[in-house]
């Protein structure tokens, strides 16, 4: 960059002149140069600005000592300019302003070398150092919460698609952080992305920030886990337009899935401890033990199943199982529908009304597995059809899966756990849930086994069923 010296009879400015007057005004930072001899020959509009020396006052000038430039400051910052190699360095030194004040200066200089090497003299670009600090700091800050902070950050442009993601970010979405760059949330997002989206374009239309929001989510990765994520969502805006310009939204979050799980798990252990409770005292109440069994299901069945049935043994043929039964084996007689909870089912669940009948279940229906293995018995709708077939009419018809096993329409989930009194098996009861509902997972098997305690010690204090 050859640096041309003023003289006091300049030709006109060429169009190339003009180009570079124009190029160094509109810089935003402050620019001065200096001859071989330290004579000022440029002195920008930024440089005017911060120190107040017009380009007028200061061109011309030999050095900056007594005008810009404290005295005693004078010699340490002629050997630092002065001192420059053909690299560029950045000094930090105090300049004065036109009405006497010290501002520190965070200025970067190099000499300018003819073709030839001969030196021409030096330029140096400065600002104020408090505001390239700031500068600084911003950017360091970005970069670590980009790169090392444990919380989650993606901005989101306003289109809704990722600018920039996290390293955290990143691990939690379980993709790669360039990846996602320019492309919708939907393909990284499955359950929850409305949520996300509608949440984004909140925060861009209101401009005001959304925090502590706990987004529900699941990975298409793997769409069976969902995943808790508390948010905040702030927008960004450009701070150089006389207006705030929406440039996107910056979302922060963390994964919170255990601690919520936690929470969840607490409240229905509590809430199910509450209403064992409540059915305890209401049976203490009962004259007839059967009706404080009856009681149980009533209770218990409010945010754990739809449907609850209750089946004890008839009395046993004593042909079929001997004189000399113990408590150890196979239980005899059929299973009767003793009561149903709730009450005045709907017509296509009528069937589950007691009738005194013995309910006509299979060898392999659950309620019988459940009765031989005096366990517990979990099985789900797979969604497969059901072709039953016979040997002389081969394939029959599809039928459904609750109906085939005498369970309301709808039924996908269905728990059967045996009636264990006094070491004897006294019936079953089993719990049904439809297609809104999860499947009985560990948790739900407890609950129920400790229902089917207290309901049997009710039954078999009934004496109806016969013991075995």
């Amino acid at each position: 960059m050859n640096i041309p010296a003023q003289g006091p009879a300049a030709p006109p400015l060429d169009a190339d002149a003009r180009l570079l007057s124009a190029l160094l005004d509109g810089m935003e930072v402050g620019l001065a140069a200096m001859d071989r001899d330290g004579v000022l020959t440029h002195w920008n509009r930024e440089a005017a600005r911060l120190l107040g020396w017009t380009a007028q006052e200061a061109v011309g000038r030999v050095g900056l000592e007594g005008w810009a430039l404290r005295p005693g400051d004078s010699d340490a910052v002629r050997a630092q300019l002065l001192g420059v190699a053909g690299t560029p360095r950045v000094h930090e030194f105090a300049l004065l302003t036109r009405d006497g004040r010290r501002v520190l200066v965070r200025a970067q200089a190099h000499r300018v070398t003819a073709p030839d090497s001969r030196p021409l003299g030096l330029y140096f670009a400065f600002s104020e150092a408090g505001t390239q600090v700031e500068l600084e700091r911003s950017l360091a800050l970005a970069e670590a919460m980009m790169d090392e902070a444990p919380t989650g950050v993606v901005l989101v442009d306003a289109d809704l698609r990722p600018a920039a993601v996290g390293e955290s970010a990143a691990r939690w979405l379980d993709c790669d952080r360039n990846a996602l760059l320019g492309h919708p949330l939907g393909e990284v997002l499955g359950d929850g992305v409305q949520e996300l989206e509608a949440a984004l374009q909140h925060v861009l239309a209101t401009g005001k920030p959304l925090s502590g929001v706990k987004l529900w989510a699941a990975l298409r990765t793997d769409p069976s886990r969902r995943r808790c994520w508390r948010s905040e969502f702030v927008r960004l805006g450009s701070p150089l337009g006389e207006e705030p310009v929406p440039l996107g939204v910056a979302w922060f979050f963390e994964d919170v899935t255990l601690h919520e799980q936690a929470e969840q798990e607490g409240t229905v252990l509590r809430f199910r401890a509450t209403q064992l409770r409540r059915a305890g005292q209401a049976a203490a109440e009962c004259e007839d033990p059967m009706e404080g069994a009856v009681g149980y299901l009533d209770f218990v069945l409010a945010g754990f199943a739809d449907y609850a049935l209750l089946d004890v043994l008839a009395p046993a043929d004593t042909a079929a199982t001997g004189a000399g039964g113990t408590a150890d084996s196979a239980p005899g007689g059929d299973l009767v529908r003793a009561a149903v909870s709730p009450v005045g089912a709907p017509a296509q669940a009528a069937a589950l009304e007691p009738t005194g009948i013995p309910a006509r279940y299979g060898e392999v229906h659950p309620a019988v597995r459940a009765l031989e293995r005096a366990g517990t018995v979990i099985v789900s709708d797979s969604g497969a059809p059901t072709v039953p077939t016979t040997p002389s009419q081969g394939p029959g018809p599809v039928l459904d899966w609750a109906l085939l096993r005498r369970w309301p329409a709808g039924t996908v989930h269905g728990l059967c756990t045996a009636l264990r009194s006094r070491g004897r098996t006294v019936g079953v009861i089993t719990f049904l849930r439809g297609s809104g509902r999860q499947r009985f997972d560990r948790a739900d098997t407890a609950y129920a086994e400790d229902i089917a305690a207290r309901v049997a010690a009710a039954v078999d204090l009934a004496g109806t069923p016969q013991k075995v």
